[in-house]
């Protein structure tokens, strides 16, 4: 090949890289979103308000108080404010890794498409400033709630765990999490109206920027997927299995100190199977709001089953089978229809 027709298509390869649009128009609908929709923690959500501990927190639908026939109406709103402040907590180990998650894989866009690699940076930046509110938040509840609360696992060494699997399975674990806040919001908390204004408002808040992270989550999983070959996407499914073990374990852990805190902390004696069941339906919610949603929500399974052969697909069935008691006996988290 000649100099000049080496400049030629040189130049031809330039152009074209130029005028190439970019891999995913999401990307752009969602920084286009982000922009909108931006918030910033005390001039939008906080402004200068407190709980309102005369009013509920977590709604019913997901608490499940009302599966605790025993409670009167002082104990179930009391509950739902020790799980909401558990609620929020959650939320904030799973941003921790979340963020670094995305940061990561951002990597991958960096001489590449920038467009999705402004999408990426900005999930990360919003994902940290989430991280941000629940302190805030916790550090607000911690003002004002009785003392003896206890959050039992740490931000870093979940993430440090999490991170230790594959980038397939943290995706999946990612995008059922940002898929089932859309969920619990939209069915649970934005109907009702008798819950404390700045905890709804926080929720309100956190959605806005979390629908556009579970497109950015589908994106990136289903490229990732693109890469593995049968053999990897076998142990990446392993990998999401141990992940939803480990979420259950820390579910379990917090909601042993929950109901310990929360009959603590309750001017109400209870009897010892009280006791059990108070534990039980704690950790039914917990489950429920954590796993089961997640994985019933349509959306999510349209996606995650989609990439998977029926062996693959049965071993996620079998290792949830156990936890699938935890539907509420009312759900408002809208349920597939069955196929």
């Amino acid at each position: 090949m000649t100099t000049a027709t080496q400049s030629t298509a040189t130049q031809s390869t330039a152009a074209q890289s130029t005028s190439t649009p970019t891999i995913d128009s999401r990307y752009a609908r969602v920084i286009e979103v982000s922009q909108r929709v931006r918030w910033e923690i005390e001039r939008d959500v906080i402004r200068g308000r407190h709980f309102d501990y005369t009013r509920s927190f977590l709604p019913a639908g997901l608490s499940l108080v009302n599966e605790i026939g025993f409670l009167n109406s002082a104990d179930k709103r009391l509950l739902s404010q020790v799980q909401g402040r558990s609620y929020a907590y959650i939320f904030g180990l799973a941003e921790r890794f979340i963020g670094a998650k995305v940061l990561e894989i951002s990597r991958e866009h960096w001489l590449g498409d920038q467009v999705a690699l402004e999408a990426l940076v900005r999930m990360t930046d919003e994902e940290l400033k989430h991280q941000e509110l629940f302190r805030r938040l916790e550090a607000m509840m911690s003002a004002d709630m009785p003392a003896g609360y206890v959050r039992t696992a740490d931000p870093n060494a979940v993430a440090t765990a999490v991170l230790g699997k594959s980038t397939w399975a943290v995706l999946a674990l990612t995008l059922d999490i940002e898929l089932f806040t859309q969920a619990h919001y939209r069915a649970s908390i934005a109907p009702q109206d008798q819950l404390s204004e700045l905890w709804k408002d926080v929720f309100l808040f956190h959605w806005k920027e979390e629908s556009q992270h579970a497109i950015l989550d589908e994106i990136e999983l289903v490229r990732e997927d693109a890469k593995l070959s049968p053999a990897e996407r076998d142990a990446a499914v392993d990998d999401l299995i141990a992940l939803v073990g480990a979420v259950d374990g820390i579910l379990q852990a917090q909601a042993a100190a929950d109901a310990r805190y929360f009959t603590a902390v309750a001017t109400t004696p209870f009897t010892d199977a009280q006791l059990e069941h108070i534990h039980a339906t704690v950790l039914k919610a917990y489950r429920w709001q954590y796993i089961v949603s997640g994985v019933m929500e349509p959306r999510f399974q349209k996606v995650l089953f989609s990439l998977l052969d029926d062996a693959q697909a049965g071993r996620i069935h079998n290792a949830l089978a156990p936890l699938t008691y935890a539907v509420p006996q009312q759900p408002e988290v809208p349920l597939p229809m069955a196929a």
